[in-house]
C-alpha cells in the first residue's frame, strides 16, 4: 500500500493514513530513490504510522527521517509477533539507514562431546548443534572455548585427536606423556574408566561439579586406603583444580542459563555487552557496537539489539536487561516459539543479579570509552596525515600494498584498508601473484595493483583517496605507471611510497609522494607518521600470513594429485591400503595393480610418479 505523493516531502501523509488499515504488521519508508531507509512493526498500523506525521514526530533523527519519506509500504501480518519475525529478516535485508544495525555474521564456538562413539573426544565446534553427540555452550570467543579445552585436558584426560589420527594409533602420544590423555587409543585405560571420566567430563560442563567433587574425593580416599598414594595425589590434584575454576566460574545462585545484556551509548555511539552464563558457570562476554542512528536512545537500541542478536543465535532460558524495552512480552513469544522453551526477559534485578548488571554495565561504559578514545585519537592521526600529505581534507579511505615471499616462493601481495574508524577488514584482499620471474617485488607490485584498481573500475566501485606503497621508488614507479594507464591521476588518488630506513628501524622511513616524488622525513613522535607505520605494518603482517598459507600449501600437496586418471576416491583408496604416501612410495607396480580400480597402466605413471619419471619398476 503506497500514499500519494502530493506535499514537499514527496509524499501525501493524510491521503495514505486514511487508507492505512489498524492490523499488526510491518511498515517500509523509502526515499525518493526507492531506497528503503528505515523498517518498523507495529500492532496497529494506522496508530503507529500517524505517530510519525501529526504534531511533533520527536527525536532530530524522526524529524530527518520523516523529511526524507517519498513512500510508504505495509506488509499485513496476523500476528504482533508474526510482524517482529519479518521486521527482522527485512532489516537484515535492507540495512536501512535509520534502523539500529547489528553486524555481527559470526556463528558461535561451542565444546562438542561425541557420545556416540566407543571412546567419546572433546572436540572444538563451530556450526550446526543438530547432530549426535552433546554441545556445550555457546562460548563467546575461539579463546573461551580453548582454554576450557586446556583445562579438561589437565584435569579429566578425556581425547580431543580426531578420530582418524585415534584410530591409527599404535603407541601413545605425546599428550599422554605429558599427562594430558590417558591413551584409549592403544588400550591404556580400561572401558569402564574411560567412561567415568568422560562422565565426570560432561557433569562438568553441564555446571554439576559437586557431584563431580563427591565422585573424586570418594575414589582419592579409597586409594590412600589401599596405601596407593601416588593415584591418591593425583585425585587430589584434579579436586584442587576444579576448585580453583569453580570459584572463577561460578556464578552464585544461578544453576541454569542465562545472558546478562547491558546497553550504554554515549557521542552518537552505541556499545552493548553480553555475559554468556551457562549451567552455572561464566563462559565469559562480547561486546557488539551496533550502527545507530545519532540520537538513539539506549532502550531502543537494546530491543533492536535483542531482536537481530537472538534471531540468529541460541536462546538462554533468561535474559537479564539493563533497560526495560517495549513490547518485551511478544519478544518473549517469539523466542520462545524459536528456541521451544520458557524465555524470560528481566530489567528489575536484585541481589547478585543486580550485581552482574552492574559488572556488565561497567564494561559496556569501558568499551564505549576505550572505542571513543581510539576515534578521537584516530582523528587526530588524520588530521596530522592531511599535513604530511598536503591534503585539503583528511583522507576518507586508504590502502596499502605489501609484497611477502621466501626467494621467489609463493608470491603473495596484500592489500589493506582503512578508514576513519580505523582498519576495514572485511575489505583487505590478497593477491596469488603468478607470471613473473621468482623474487621481481617490481612485477609482482604492478600486478597486483593493476588487479586491484582495474576491478574497482570494472565494478564502478570508489577508488581510495590514499594508496599507500610498501618500498621505494622502484615499487612506488610501478604503481604510478599502472594508474597512470588507467587514467587515474594523482589529484584522484595520492600515491605514497614508504621506504624503510637504514636497518628498518621505525621512525627513519623516507616518504616519496606523488607524482614529483616528493621526499619527505618525517619526526618520531609524528601522528601522521604513526598511522602510516599502522598501516603498513598491518599490510605487511596479512602478506606475510597469506604467503605462509600458499607456502604450506603448496609443499603439503601430494604428488598423487597430479596423477591424470586417479581421482579423489581412488587416492583414498591407495593410501589406506597401502597406510599412505610412504606405503605407495614402497609398492612396486604389481603390488599397486591390485589395488580396486587399479589398472595396469595406471599403476606404471602411479610408480614413475612417486618414483621419478626415468625409474625403472622392479
Amino acid at each position: 500500500m503506497t500514499g500519494e505523493q502530493d506535499n514537499t516531502a514527496g509524499f501525501d501523509a493524510k491521503a495514505f493514513l486514511r487508507t492505512v488499515t489498524t492490523r499488526p504488521g510491518v511498515y517500509r519508508m523509502l526515499d525518493e530513490r526507492g531506497t528503503v531507509i528505515y523498517v518498523g512493526k507495529a500492532a496497529n498500523l494506522r496508530n503507529r504510522l500517524a505517530s510519525y506525521f501529526r504534531g511533533d514526530p520527536g527525536s532530530t533523527k524522526t524529524r530527518i527521517m520523516v523529511s526524507h519519506i517519498a513512500d510508504v509500504q505495509v506488509t499485513v501480518t496476523h500476528t504482533e509477533a508474526e510482524a517482529l519475525l519479518l521486521e527482522h529478516t527485512l532489516i537484515k535485508e535492507h540495512r536501512p539507514r535509520y534502523n539500529v544495525l547489528l553486524r555481527d555474521d559470526k556463528s558461535y564456538p561451542y565444546i562438542y562431546l561425541s557420545t556416540q562413539d566407543h571412546y567419546p573426544r572433546l572436540a572444538f565446534h563451530r556450526g550446526s548443534t543438530r547432530g549426535p553427540g552433546k554441545y556445550f555452550g555457546p562460548y563467546p570467543s575461539p579463546t573461551a572455548v580453548r582454554s576450557t579445552l586446556y583445562l579438561m585436558q589437565k584435569v579429566f584426560r578425556v581425547r580431543q585427536c580426531t578420530d582418524s589420527y585415534f584410530s591409527n594409533r599404535s603407541r601413545p602420544c605425546l599428550q599422554y606423556q605429558i599427562g594430558r590423555c590417558t591413551a584409549p587409543c592403544v588400550g591404556y585405560i580400561s572401558e569402564e574408566e574411560y567412561a567415568r571420566d568422560v562422565e565426570h567430563a560432561r557433569l562438568f560442563l553441564e555446571g554439576r561439579e559437586t557431584q563431580v567433587l563427591d565422585s573424586l574425593v570418594q575414589r582419592m580416599e579409597e586409594a590412600s586406603a589401599q596405601l596407593d598414594f601416588e593415584t591418591a595425589a593425583q585425585y587430589r590434584d584434579r579436586i584442587q583444580a576444579i576448585r580453583r575454576v569453580r570459584e572463577r566460574q561460578h556464578v552464585s545462585g544461578e544453576g541454569g542459563d542465562l545472558d546478562v545484556v547491558a546497553c550504554r551509548t554515549q557521542a552518537a555511539q552505541s556499545c552493548v555487552t553480553v555475559f554468556f552464563v551457562r549451567n552455572g558457570h561464566n563462559l565469559g562476554n562480547k561486546t557488539f557496537f551496533p550502527r545507530t542512528p545519532d540520537d538513539a536512545a539506549e532502550e531502543d537500541v537494546l530491543y533492536a539489539f535483542l531482536t537481530q542478536f537472538y534471531l540468529e543465535h541460541d536462546v538462554p532460558s533468561e535474559i537479564l536487561l539493563s533497560h526495560a524495552v517495549d513490547d518485551a512480552d511478544v519478544l518473549a513469544e517469539v523466542l520462545r516459539e524459536r528456541a521451544g522453551h520458557r524465555v524470560t526477559l528481566s530489567s528489575r534485578l536484585r541481589g547478585e543479579r543486580r550485581r552482574w548488571m552492574d559488572l556488565a554495565r561497567s564494561n559496556a561504559a569501558d568499551a564505549l570509552g576505550s572505542r571513543l578514545a581510539s576515534r578521537a585519537g584516530m582523528a587526530a592521526r588524520l588530521d596530522s596525515l592531511s599535513s604530511v600529505l598536503g591534503l585539503d581534507t583528511p583522507p576518507g579511505r586508504m590502502e596499502c600494498f605489501d609484497i611477502s615471499h621466501t626467494r621467489g616462493e609463493a608470491t603473495v601481495a596484500s592489500c589493506v584498508v582503512f578508514g576513519p574508524e580505523g582498519a576495514l577488514r572485511r575489505e583487505y584482499r590478497r593477491f596469488n601473484i603468478e607470471g613473473i620471474e621468482p623474487g621481481d617485488d617490481y612485477a609482482a607490485m604492478r600486478q597486483a595493483v593493476q588487479r586491484r584498481y582495474s576491478r574497482l573500475q570494472r565494478e564502478d566501485r570508489p577508488l581510495p583517496d590514499v594508496v599507500f606503497i610498501d618500498g621505494g621508488k622502484g615499487q612506488l614507479g610501478q604503481a604510478r605507471e599502472v594508474l597512470d594507464e588507467l587514467g587515474i591521476g594523482a589529484e584522484e588518488l595520492l600515491p605514497v611510497g614508504i621506504a624503510k630506513g637504514p636497518e628498518r628501524k621505525p621512525g627513519m622511513e623516507t616518504l616519496y609522494i606523488g607524482d614529483t616524488l616528493n621526499e619527505r622525513h618525517l619526526a618520531e613522535d609524528t601522528p601522521g607518521l604513526h598511522l602510516i607505520q599502522q598501516i603498513r605494518d598491518e599490510a605487511h603482517r596479512f602478506a606475510i600470513s597469506g604467503h605462509r598459507g600458499a607456502r604450506a600449501k603448496s609443499r603439503n600437496r601430494s604428488v598423487l594429485e597430479d596423477i591424470p586418471g586417479l581421482g579423489p576416491k581412488r587416492r583414498a583408496q591407495l593410501l589406506k591400503h597401502f597406510g599412505g604416501l610412504q606405503g605407495v612410495r614402497k609398492a612396486g607396480v604389481e603390488d599397486l595393480a591390485a589395488v580396486p580400480g587399479i589398472s595396469t597402466k595406471l599403476a606404471r605413471i602411479i610408480y614413475d610418479a612417486t618414483h621419478g619419471s626415468g625409474s625403472g619398476a622392479p
